[in-house]
């Protein structure tokens, strides 16, 4: 497909909008994270490093960083496990009901965090009849994170399908043995790239786990938002969330290059 050059600048100008609109206000958190003022006065009256040096000494921080990473390595572990096996059996077998169980696979990360969060809570306390507390909330981090390794792990099995896996079948591989020596090497980069979208993507959830976490466990989003409006934590708040926008850069840069175009946008939709 061809445009004018009129309908291409219009397109270059209209991309170079919505991403302004979209980093612009990413750019000042970091901004801020430097401004002097504990009001984050427009223009900044000067800026400082003192925020970065008390955010280092804030206890409350740091255990809740140490908290929502046990939580989205342990949910990124089950979604490895239970996404990847979800993905074998659906793309490599037929079945009666397989497309329903494809939509109900999915159907967590459609739905809106709210609506998932009241439901977990509902089902861990009066159906299961378990405390809200690390277990529940790892379990409720899961569902989601399931979907991101679920779409890359079908994604690839679907572009490089199953000749390699019967024919080192045919030369008298079994099932386990094809699986460690042909079946993972190809999916290896793809389920690498979902892995590190599930982490990123537990790491900063905040509204299924508010339903979920219970009492005493503060994750870091639950953090932030708890002392954004405390006058003397907000300049600190400022500074974990440029932290964690310098930071998460990192694993969804690396997911696009792991995983390549098809996977990565599967990943996400």
């Amino acid at each position: 497909m061809t445009f004018s050059r009129a309908t291409r600048a219009l397109l270059l100008g209209i991309t170079g909008l919505v991403l302004l609109f979209i980093h612009v206000p990413l750019a000042l958190v970091v901004v801020n994270s430097f401004n002097v003022s504990r009001t984050f006065a427009w223009p900044p009256p000067g800026f400082t490093t003192q925020w970065w040096s008390a955010a280092a000494q804030s206890a409350g921080a740091r255990n809740a960083i140490v908290v929502s990473l046990e939580v989205a390595l342990l949910a990124t572990a089950v979604a490895l496990l239970l996404g990847t096996m979800a993905a074998l059996a659906l793309q490599r077998f037929s079945f009666y009901g397989r497309d329903t169980i494809s939509l109900l696979i999915i159907l967590p990360i459609a739905l809106p965090g709210v609506v998932t969060g009241i439901a977990l809570a509902n089902a861990f306390l009066t159906v299961i009849g378990i405390e809200l507390g690390m277990l529940t909330l790892v379990v409720s981090h899961a569902t989601f994170c399931i979907v991101t390794i679920f779409n890359n792990a079908i994604a690839r099995l679907r572009r490089v399908g199953g000749n390699l896996e019967e024919a080192s079948m045919d030369l008298g591989a079994g099932t386990f043995r094809t699986f460690r020596s042909v079946t993972l090497p190809m999916l290896r980069s793809a389920l690498l790239a979902g892995a590190l979208l599930s982490f990123a993507l537990s790491f900063d959830e905040i509204i299924v786990t508010t339903f979920t976490a219970g009492q005493g466990i503060q994750t870091l989003p639950i953090w932030i938002y708890q002392n954004l409006f405390r006058p003397n934590q907000a300049p600190v708040v400022n500074v974990v969330a440029a932290a964690l926008i310098v930071v998460s850069i990192v694993p969804i840069w690396l997911s696009l290059k792991l995983a390549g175009p098809d996977e990565s946008v599967a990943a996400v939709r």
